[in-house]
C-alpha cells in the first residue's frame, strides 16, 4: 500500500459516490477510504479492498477522521435526491452545507492538496430556465444569484466557501456544476429517484403489469439534459487533474422534453402507453440544458454518450432490480 496516493471519497455508499470508488480503485498509483453515513450493508457498491468508513460528515470530528492523511478528497455527500425529494425537504438540504463545510475546514488542517466538490445546475438563476426553449447555461448564469430553493443555495453557499478557502488558505479547490446524472446502480424508486429513473420503472411496470398507462410529472414538454454515469466520471477526474479553479458545468448538451424521454424507454421497453401528466406534482424548472463551451475550450471534451444509448443500460439494470424485488416479495 504505501507510496499509492490517498484518496478520500464521501457520499461513497450512493449513486455517484459508489461509481467513484470503482472507478478510483482500478488505478493502481491509488489508495481509496470510501466513507458515507449510511451502513455499509446498505451502500449501493461496496468493495471489500478499499478502506470502508462509516461516518456522519455533518460532524466536524467526524470529517477530521475522514480527512486524516489524505492528499485528495472527492466531496459528493449530500442528502438529495430527485425533485419531489428537492422540493419537500428544504431545511434537509440545506444541512448538506455543514458537510462541505466542516470538510473543507478539516481537510485543510489535513493538510490534503486537492478538494474536489459536487455542486449541481440547481444553481442557476430560476430566470434562466423560465421557457422550454432554454439557452443553454452558462457558467456566469449562476449570478445575479437566484438558485433553487434549498437545494440550489445550498450548492451555490458551498462553491463560495470552496473559492474563499482557496483563496484564503491556498488548497487548490475545483468544483463541477453536474446535470442530471444517471444510470446502473442507483435510487429507482421511493421517492428520491430522479428523472430517467422514475420512468423506467414506471414503464417497466406498466409492461409487466398489462398496465396501459403512466403518470407524467408536469406536462411532460419541460426540457433537461442527461449525463450517463460514466461521463461524469470521466469528467471528475479531468476536472479534478485540470488547472480549473472556478465552477464548470458538467453535463451532456443533448436536450430533449421528458415526453421524449419516456419515449426512448418506451422504445428500449417495447411498448406504448398512455399518459397521465400530474400538473400539481413538482416538476422544477421549464427548461434546463448545460452550455459546453467552457469545458471543450478547457479540456478538449465533453460528455458525449447518447440519452438513448445510457438509457439501455439503465433500464437492462432497472429491469433485473425490479424483478428480484418482486421475486422477494
Amino acid at each position: 500500500m504505501s507510496g499509492r496516493r490517498p484518496v478520500l471519497v464521501t457520499g461513497a455508499g450512493g449513486f455517484i459516490g459508489g461509481h467513484l470508488v470503482a472507478r478510483l480503485r482500478e488505478d493502481p498509483d491509488l489508495q481509496v477510504r470510501a466513507v458515507d453515513v449510511k451502513p455499509v450493508g446498505q451502500w449501493y457498491q461496496q468493495f471489500p479492498d478499499v478502506e470502508n468508513m462509516v461516518l456522519d460528515l455533518q460532524e466536524i470530528d467526524a470529517c477530521r477522521k475522514a480527512c486524516e492523511g489524505m492528499l485528495d478528497v472527492y466531496n459528493l455527500a449530500a442528502d438529495m435526491g430527485g425533485m419531489g425529494f428537492i422540493e419537500n425537504n428544504k431545511a434537509l438540504c440545506m444541512l448538506s452545507v455543514l458537510i462541505n463545510t466542516h470538510l473543507l475546514q478539516a481537510a485543510n488542517a489535513a493538510g490534503v492538496e486537492r478538494y474536489f466538490f459536487a455542486s449541481s445546475a440547481c444553481v442557476y438563476a430560476a430566470d434562466k430556465q423560465v421557457s422550454e426553449d432554454v439557452e443553454p447555461l452558462r457558467e456566469s448564469d449562476a449570478y445575479p444569484a437566484l438558485p433553487e430553493d434549498g437545494y440550489g443555495w445550498e450548492k451555490l453557499f458551498s462553491e463560495r466557501m470552496c473559492r474563499h478557502f482557496s483563496e484564503d488558505f491556498g488548497l487548490q479547490t475545483r468544483v463541477a456544476r453536474f446535470h442530471n446524472v444517471y444510470g446502473p446502480h442507483g435510487t429507482w424508486d421511493g421517492g428520491r429517484e430522479k428523472a430517467p429513473a422514475a420512468v423506467a420503472r414506471k414503464v417497466l411496470h406498466a409492461a409487466a403489469t398489462d398496465g396501459t398507462s403512466i403518470e407524467i410529472w408536469g406536462d411532460g414538454k419541460q426540457t433537461r439534459s442527461f449525463m450517463y454515469i460514466d461521463d461524469c466520471l470521466d469528467g471528475i477526474r479531468k476536472i479534478m487533474d485540470s488547472d480549473i479553479e472556478e465552477p464548470i458545468n458538467l453535463g451532456s448538451d443533448e436536450l430533449v422534453t421528458i415526453n421524449q424521454l419516456v419515449d426512448i424507454v418506451e422504445g428500449i421497453v417495447g411498448v406504448e402507453l398512455e399518459r397521465d401528466y400530474n400538473l400539481s406534482a413538482p416538476k422544477g424548472v421549464n427548461g434546463r440544458n448545460s452550455d459546453n463551451t467552457m469545458i471543450q475550450e478547457r479540456l478538449g471534451w465533453a460528455p458525449s454518450i447518447k440519452l438513448a444509448d445510457g438509457m439501455q443500460l439503465t433500464c437492462d439494470w432497472i429491469k433485473g432490480e425490479y424483478e428480484a424485488q418482486n421475486r422477494s416479495e
